[in-house]
Formats: structure tokens, sequence, C-alpha cells
């Protein structure tokens, strides 16, 4: 029979005197120390839909998914496969889509299906070849960070207009049936689109 040594006995009697490291959570409130990285909490009114989140999101907790018939973004969020690492939060363009909270932490279910969260936003598709440009939301938030630059683009004008147009009771949005031509300007297409429509009406 082996005798334990002399500094498993030492730590097993202090272990005994000596108060828990760890807290009595659930039976009472536990307060995480400072900094603490909890659930990532998503700001729908700041996120725009712009798809960096999933860039670099090591663990693939964020999956987007594009309807072009409904033209809808649905950005799916599997926090059981979240790791807490923060780079949601480090990367998001507008720095208030995303935050890491310090009072959840609890996320313990017996339906795993319980920890997937969905969003949906506007998305923009190119009337003339049905590309997906990108969320209304993000060309907004593209805008008000460029300021007055951002009207060089086409596309900001006929996206962000659309308060003057109604207002003037104007239809300018043209159906494009055939080539494309310096009338569908007017209308919503892609940077490869309006590429197009640049380079046959400038001769």
């Amino acid at each position: 029979m082996k005798y334990p040594k002399l500094r498993e006995l030492r730590e097993a009697i202090y272990s005994l005197v000596t108060p828990a490291y760890t807290t009595e959570f659930p039976a009472k409130p536990h307060t995480p120390p400072e900094n603490y990285r909890g659930k990532p909490v998503v700001d729908d009114q700041h996120c725009v839909g712009c798809e960096t989140c999933a860039n670099v999101c090591p663990s693939g907790v964020i999956t987007f998914t594009d309807d072009k018939e409904k033209k809808i973004r649905i950005t799916t969020r599997d926090y059981g496969l979240c790791i807490f690492c923060g780079q949601c939060q480090e990367h998001c363009i507008t720095g208030k889509g995303v935050r890491l909270s310090d009072q959840i932490y609890e996320m313990s279910v017996f339906d795993r299906k319980e920890l997937i969260e969905r969003q949906e936003k506007e998305l923009l598709v190119c009337e003339n070849c049905g590309a997906v440009i990108t969320t209304k939301d993000h060309l907004q938030f593209m805008h008000r960070k460029l300021g007055p630059k951002a009207f060089a683009s086409i596309l900001n004008l006929n996206v962000l207009n659309e308060t003057l147009r109604l207002a003037s009771k104007e239809d300018t949005h043209v159906e494009i049936k055939d080539d494309l031509k310096r009338k569908d300007l007017f209308n919503v297409i892609c940077p490869n689109c309006l590429r197009k429509v640049l380079i046959n009406t400038s001769w």
C-alpha cells in the first residue's frame, strides 16, 4: 500500500480550511470580472448586414443567406458554436453593431436550437443582371460615412434620394427590357452594369 505524499496531505488540509475559488452560482448571483467576454449582443439599429463579422469569425458562428426574390439578407448566428473571441466586435465597421455583454453568460439549454438567432435586412439587387449589391442599411451607412463625397456614386443617388422622388411625385424608374442604355442610370444596378452603361454611352 502506497501512502500519500506530505505535499498532497498539505494541499488537502489547506483546501479544507480555505474558501472555494468558485462562486455559488446559480444559488447566488455571479459578478464577472472587468472586461469579461460574454454573449455577443447585436444592435439591429447599428448592424448594417455587411458580412464583415462572418468573414472574421473563426468558428463559423455567423452565416448569411441572400433571398433575391424577397430582396432580404438573412443573418443566422449559432451561439452554440461561439468561442467568445470578440472578433465580431473588434471588426464591426459601425463600431456599434455588436457588443460582447458582461451580463449575459448563462447560455446552457436543453435544445441547441434556442441558441440560434436570425436577423433580416433589406437587400439591394441589380435590376439588370440580378447580382446582389449589398444591403440598403450598408449603403446608407457608407453615405453617412463619406458625407457629400457619396453623391459621386450614381447608385447612392438612386437609393438615397427616394424621399425626394416621392416628394416630387416623379417616377424615374424605367423598366429594363433590352440592352442597357443611358436611361437605366436611374435604376438600381450593380457596379458592373453601371460600368457597361457608362462605356456604351460615352461614345
